[in-house]
């Protein structure tokens, strides 16, 4: 992975085109790390779980070719639910934003992953259910995660037609990490784009993508960008303890603008002019 992002730095550095921050690049990175560590200290919890299901349903699906087909399907059709709630509630927003943050678009973005994102396994108890053999999960699971990781780049534009219409491709994923109007909460397919277009969530790329989050983040501290959303989070929640529900499974976007409306009025007011 470092590989091609050495490449995509030399080629974006030929072609003149700004796709990499140096500080922006090392909180990448320091978020990456930072995931793989846990990573790999939660992924044997997570092969014991498949397995324990395994063991506790009466049925099994068996170790054969189609059994990968099948999880590839069951398992991609609920990270796009999972990826879906996570952009529409706060409390799995939380779990997610980090991805989000960047104001650049490279390879070195699929590293921003957050170190807290294992609390969405939830969403996958009716996969673990369905009883695959563990080692048809955990294998098709991987190549899934790993799936992402080349559609983060600008310089792959669109790719022939039946591609782009049954995968997804990096076009389709720049709309989903744009915060222009139309792109916004649009795109939530982790390998196949035809859940987008069947559920009504998918857009064309159209105009260039402006990257980042509407509330956007000014900091390039690991820690503060994985984290800082919960912190806002529980300052609402304290604030405001009678609409814990409401604040937790409430929308981000909504919240965001709000918090950005608040900014532009408080900028605007003169100083010693009270609001």
């Amino acid at each position: 992975m470092f590989g091609l992002v050495a490449l995509e730095y030399y080629l974006s550095y030929t072609k003149r085109r700004k796709l990499y921050h140096g500080k922006d690049f090392l909180a990448s990175s320091a978020i990456g790390f930072g995931n793989l560590f846990i990573n790999a200290l939660t992924k044997v919890g997570i092969f014991y779980i498949v397995v324990i299901c395994y063991n506790l349903t009466p049925w099994t699906i068996p170790h054969t070719w189609w059994s990968y087909i099948l999880c590839f399907f069951a398992l991609d059709f609920v990270r796009y639910w999972s990826h879906r709630i996570s952009h529409r509630q706060r409390f799995w927003w939380s779990t997610h934003v980090v991805h989000h943050s960047s104001k650049y678009y490279n390879f070195s973005t699929s590293f921003r992953l957050s170190w807290v994102q294992n609390l969405k396994l939830v969403f996958f108890v009716p996969v673990f259910m369905l009883s695959f053999d563990p080692i048809v999960f955990i294998i098709v699971h991987q190549l899934e995660i790993l799936y992402q990781f080349w559609i983060h780049t600008e310089l792959i534009r669109k790719l022939p037609g039946p591609i782009e219409y049954i995968f997804v491709t990096p076009s389709h994923h720049r709309v989903h990490h744009a915060t222009n109007a139309d792109y916004i909460d649009k795109n939530f397919g982790s390998t196949l784009i035809i859940w987008d277009r069947i559920f009504g969530t998918f857009q064309e790329e159209k105009e260039q993508a402006i990257y980042g989050i509407t509330k956007p983040v000014d900091s390039f501290n690991p820690v503060y960008l994985v984290f800082h959303a919960w912190g806002d989070l529980l300052k609402d929640i304290w604030k405001r303890p009678m609409k814990t529900w409401v604040i937790l499974f409430g929308s981000p976007t909504v919240w965001e603008r709000e918090q950005v409306e608040k900014s532009k009025t408080r900028t605007s007011v003169a100083p010693g002019v009270k609001k």
